[in-house]
């Protein structure tokens, strides 16, 4: 027979809440670094190609 769940407490819920905002940052720094090095043509972790044509 099914049983509910018990409820999250409100602090397990901040905590998970603030660990997932906190990579989600984490992740959105390193993406505007490596967009910044990229602009300024000072990337060695990222192939881009100019088309010297256009």
């Amino acid at each position: 027979m099914a049983v509910p769940k018990k409820r999250t407490s409100r602090a397990k819920k901040n905590a998970r809440k603030a660990n997932w905002k906190k990579k989600a940052n984490k992740q959105a720094e390193k993406a505007l670094s490596l967009a910044k090095s990229v602009l300024r043509g000072q990337s060695t972790s990222f192939i881009y190609i100019i088309n010297e044509d256009e």
